[in-house]
């Protein structure tokens, strides 16, 4: 039978997709990107914000119109969207044969066979039961980088934010399950970990007592053939000593940390249910500037925040100026049911919001370019995603750069590489994102 999997969303849900790939196959069902041949259609969904949720009911209903015209057997949705609107999804697309909650990915083979059957199906359990840890995935990423979640849920329960409403409280992987898992993928050609979780600089704390983040990223090390080792999603005030002494010290940790500061107004980071302050950001950056000095810092932030004044933009406007992030994303502020923030005072017009976003990004722009250039002439280790058509150039990452999110550098040259080789690249032109460069020991 095959099965068309559609994976939406975050890279956190991208892990579970993989997992629901690996443990289908492994059930004798044939995985297939063609949607016409497909028997069974199922869809990881994302809501975290509007655009997402729009995303994920505009698939729901563009496969519903297969279902409905007899081209699949059973339609089948499954993420945060089928968490949060699991009644209404049914009651609504009555195409649709089956919900799976959140938390309940380890249960797609039983959804699968039961959205066969004559009635709907839900299978939503509770948010908080223990993540899975099945050991195996298909990963659909490229072969040669994979993302290890490391953690579900949160406990932050930002005023913004509904996902501990949608995934539960903060539950950490045991340990030994993640490092079984990370050495299934490293036997699988993955060179590069990419460590993920709502909040990873947490993990640890509700199974061991304490932060463990820098012995998962030890023990993780010394699994033959990983190279890199990524860590995303880390909240500044968490961040600690420990941490920042393994980042500084193990080689195959990259020096990169993700840390989503969101604002630096103080009033708005309380609004925003923040547990941090811009006097501490601006510490915890120089900590890491001096104790790191290669690090590659990347933030996002929230604009348009409700109640954010004209004059908090510009604070934050000249914060950016003065940090200069190598990396950051900006968000404009999504009013998410159900959130403290929906309902706070102030909301601010779109169009407003998405002016300031832009803004910011011309802002970042600058400073990219200025820091890029700075790169001119220097030698990067790169790692190869793959080749340009008909081009003797190669789409490559340096050790600062994230899959998806960060820059690339193009390589010029006539070597024949493969996605996951290593080279190392002398940089020869500087955009105002992206770099260009040649194999080292070639002259430009």
């Amino acid at each position: 039978m095959n099965v068309l999997f559609i994976s939406l969303g975050c890279d956190k849900n991208l892990v579970d997709s993989e997992k629901m790939l690996a443990d289908l196959a492994g059930r004798g069902y044939t995985i297939t990107d063609d949607e016409t041949a497909a028997d069974v259609i199922i869809i990881n969904t994302c809501c975290f914000i509007n655009d997402a949720r729009d995303e994920s009911i505009s698939s729901i209903l563009e496969m519903a119109a297969l279902r409905r015209e007899g081209r699949c057997r059973a339609l089948i949705v499954t993420g945060c969207l089928a968490q949060r609107y699991q009644q209404e999804i049914l009651d609504e697309i009555p195409e649709v044969d089956a919900v799976l909650g959140a938390s309940s990915p380890d249960r797609i083979v039983q959804a699968v066979e039961e959205a066969l059957g004559p009635s709907q199906v839900k299978i939503v359990d509770d948010i908080n039961r223990p993540a899975w840890t099945s050991p195996d995935r298909m990963v659909t990423t490229g072969g040669h980088y994979a993302y290890l979640k490391i953690a579900e849920g949160c406990g932050k329960r930002c005023t913004y934010c509904i996902i501990p409403y949608l995934r539960g409280s903060y539950r950490s992987v045991p340990m030994e399950a993640l490092l079984k898992e990370a050495q299934s993928l490293a036997d699988k050609g993955v060179k590069e970990l990419i460590l993920v979780a709502q909040e990873t600089t947490l993990y640890g704390t509700d199974l061991y007592g304490e932060k463990r983040l820098h012995v998962l990223v030890r023990e993780l090390a010394k699994i033959p053939g990983l190279y890199w080792i990524r860590l995303l999603y880390c909240y500044p005030e968490e961040i600690y000593e420990e941490l920042i002494d393994t980042i500084a010290s193990e080689p195959k940790c990259c020096h990169y940390l993700d840390i989503p500061i969101q604002h630096c107004n103080d009033e708005i980071l309380r609004r925003m249910g923040r547990r941090t302050s811009k006097e501490d950001i601006i510490r915890l950056i120089g900590t890491l500037r001096e104790r790191i000095p290669d690090i590659a810092i990347r933030t996002s932030l929230i604009t348009g925040f409700p109640g954010e004044t004209r004059e908090q933009h510009e604070e934050l406007m000249e914060f950016i100026n003065e940090m200069e992030f190598d990396r950051l994303g900006v968000f404009p502020y999504s009013r998410e049911d159900g959130t403290k923030a929906a309902l706070m005072d102030g909301q601010i017009d779109e169009a407003e919001k998405e002016s300031r976003r832009d803004e910011l990004m011309q802002l970042q722009q600058e400073i990219s370019l200025d820091l890029n250039s700075e790169k001119v002439g220097r030698e990067l280790t790169v790692m190869v995603e793959g080749k340009a058509v008909d081009e003797d150039v190669y789409v490559c990452r340096t050790s600062a750069d994230a899959p998806d999110v960060d820059s690339y550098l193009f390589l010029n040259t006539g070597m024949q590489l493969m996605s996951g080789d290593f080279i190392k690249a002398r940089v020869t032109e500087a955009g105002e994102y992206d770099l260009i460069g040649v194999p080292a020991d070639e002259e430009y």
